[in-house]
Parts: C-alpha cells; structure tokens; sequence
C-alpha cells in the first residue's frame, strides 16, 4: 500500500513539523520516534541523537482493528510519542488507531521526506579569511556545504540541486551576488546543484580532472586545474587536487583558513575508495587517497580548517555547531593519519560500509549522461551518504 492511499484517521492528529522535531533534539528534549517504514528501510536510515529512543514497527501493523498487544506493549504511554513513516499518510493513519486507544501521539508532517527538506546555515566561527563563511547542513544525509561572501560576492562549494532556490534566496538576502557554484567531485550520493545553479546565471565550477569521467556538459561550465584561484570579494578560492576517493577529487581552501576537502577527509574519518572503479580499482584509489592526504593535506598549518562534504552520526560537532576541525586536531585524533603506507591501505579497504543508495543512477546523472527531474533526484538521494571509510576502525580510543 502506497503511503498516499491511507484513509483520514477518525480522530484528529497534530502533526509536528521536520524543523520542530529538529529543534527538540538540538535542545535535548527526550523524544520517543515510532518509526512505522518497514525494518529494511528503518536498519538504513533513521532519525537518531543521544536522547531519541527510536522504536520501529511496520505500518501494517496498526491496519486491523485488532492491534496485537505485544505491538502495543512497546509504544510507551505516560508521555509524547511522534510517529513517522516515509510520507506522513502511515504515520498519521497509525497515529489516529493509537490515539483512539488513549496514547498521546502526533506525527512528522511529511515524514522522512519531509526530514530530508531541512537544510540549516551555520557560520564557521574559526574561519578568520575574508568575508564570511558558512556551512550549509542537511541532517538527514549529513550533506555538508559552504557558502563563503565577501564585498557584494559568494560563491557556494557542493551545493545541492534541491535547494537551488535556497542559495539564490540566502544571496539575495545577504545582499551578495552568487558568483560561483563549485563542486569538489562527481557526487554518488546526491545530486549536484552546479547546473541547476549556472541556469540561473551562476559560473559553474567542476574540477577538470573529473571530467575524463564522462562528463558531458564540460563546455558549459568552468574547469579548475590545480593551482586555480577564484576571487570573491577579498577572499581567495584556491584549487588543491587531492585524487582518491575519485579521480578527480579536488580540495578548495578557503582564504587559507579552511580546506573544503569534498569526500576526501571528514572530520570523523577518511574517503571510501571504491565508488569509481569497484573494488578492483579501490586499492589504487586508495594509494592515491594517501599521498593526496599526506602530501596535498596534513602539510598545511595545523591550524587549517577540515570541512568535509559530509558528516556521520560518528562526528562531533564543533563549539560553533559545525562540522569543521582544525588539521592537528585530526592528525592527533585520527590513527589512519599517521600510518605508513602499507597500514593505510590495508585499514580502508578492511571495513567499508554499504555503497550509497542509488549511486549508481546518481553518478550519471551527476555526470549529465542521464536525466532525472527535480522529484526523481529528490527520491534518489534520499538515505544516508556513506561516502567514509568505516568510523571506528580510524580512530583511536
């Protein structure tokens, strides 16, 4: 049964917003999540947080009029229970049998889909360039952006395609003219925003090193070679060619305060190398991954900004709320960072975590090889990223 096909509840139920749920588990708030997607889709990707208790039981659980009581035994009853389902038409029809049994209930408006919508800006205290810098967050996938202003000009490094409108709203309303849409590489787990955003009359910026790839739209938009500068305002983009995670996996420092590193280093671990030639190609990339962090990377002040393209539920977040931390904090914090070669390699292609959903309709159509409209990209990047190397292999204790 499609999320779309069940009935109005007999009884009303509030409904909770993605922002609100959001802001009671930034605060702290004990939330209690009934989760009723099936297992499959819940085990890959959930709403978590240190005070969530998060409970999952299938929808079809709550469509007789009989609900079995051990279903009912785990669904707490002396406090607020939001409940959530892909869409909100499950949610809300479970919502209302529970209700009518005296639970006190709502449900997420939109559900997961409506999660994925929230997309917050978070200014990088630490970055001491030019302008100003903010980090773009999508929670739901831990997509990591950034948006760096400066004397009437912007420019946006990994933008999404879904919230193209969004970037153009946030310049306007800075009073700042977006000059530039960057990406650091050929995504796999979300659709890039650089062409929707060079429709709109933003110079699109791909490294040039990806475009062996198959890129098919090169001659609309501008290639960046290592070495590369581009201007917005006073602050300074400089392009860092660090292949690896893919090919032409390229870095961009910022005014020389923050390296936005794409899927080549997180603040929580390093890339997965095996997103573009398999595992047969992963122990090259690989090899690549290490000089590129070694030679291209930890050689720049410790006190360099690290601004990854992602973040997992492995990654704490900085005193300012952002994902960013400085380079000698990672190489004290992070064991793959001071292995030799032969550790390394060995250590990232030991345990790597499911590829992204979908990648392999996200690459070309990230490519320009295959079309998709808004609605398709949007369902195909639903999910976690799972661009990293397993977590907690690379850390120490």
């Amino acid at each position: 049964m499609d999320d779309m096909d069940f009935p109005t509840p007999d009884v009303p139920v509030d409904a909770v917003s993605p922002e609100t749920l959001k802001t009671q588990i930034d605060a702290g708030e004990n939330v209690t999540i009934l989760d009723t997607r099936m297992e499959s889709d819940y085990e890959e990707w959930k709403i978590d947080g240190e005070t969530v208790d998060s409970i999952n039981v299938p929808y079809f659980e709550f469509l007789d009029e009989e609900i079995d009581d051990q279903v009912l035994e785990r669904i707490p009853e002396n406090h607020e229970v939001t409940v959530l389902c892909a869409k909100g038409g499950a949610s809300e029809y479970a919502a209302g049998a529970l209700k009518e049994r005296g639970y006190d209930v709502n449900h997420l408006e939109d559900g997961m889909n409506g999660w994925a919508r929230i997309y917050e800006a978070v200014e990088v205290e630490g970055y001491d360039g030019a302008g100003t810098l903010l980090q773009y967050q999508r929670p739901s996938s831990g997509c990591l952006g950034y948006l760096v202003y400066d004397d009437g000009e912007a420019a946006v490094i990994d933008p999404l395609r879904a919230f193209t409108d969004r970037y153009l709203a946030d310049a306007d309303e800075l009073g700042v003219e977006l000059k530039y849409a960057i990406d650091t590489h050929v995504h796999a787990d979300h659709i890039s925003g650089v062409r929707s955003l060079a429709e709109e009359g933003v110079e699109g910026v791909i490294p040039e090193a990806s475009v062996d790839r198959g890129v098919t739209y090169a001659d609309d938009v501008t290639l960046a070679a290592d070495g590369d500068e581009f201007a917005v305002g006073a602050a300074t983009i400089e392009t860092v060619s660090t292949p690896g995670h893919t090919s032409g996996m390229t870095s961009y420092l910022i005014d020389g305060s923050l390296l936005a590193t794409g899927d080549g280093l997180f603040v929580e671990s390093v890339a997965r190398p095996d997103l573009e030639d398999g595992d047969d190609g992963a122990p090259e990339a690989a090899t690549q991954l290490y000089e590129s962090l070694q030679e291209r990377v930890l050689t720049l002040p410790d006190g360099t900004l690290i601004g990854g393209a992602h973040f997992s539920d492995a990654a704490e977040p900085a005193e300012d709320g952002t994902y960013t931390a400085p380079i000698g904090q990672l190489n004290a914090e992070m064991d793959a960072l001071t292995m030799d070669e032969d550790e390394f390699v060995d250590l990232v292609l030991s345990d790597m975590p499911p590829r992204p959903a979908n990648y392999e309709d996200i690459i070309p159509t990230n490519l320009g090889q295959q079309e998709a409209d808004d609605e398709e990209a949007f369902e195909l990047e639903l999910g976690p990223n799972n661009c990293a190397a397993s977590q907690e292999s690379l850390t120490g204790d």
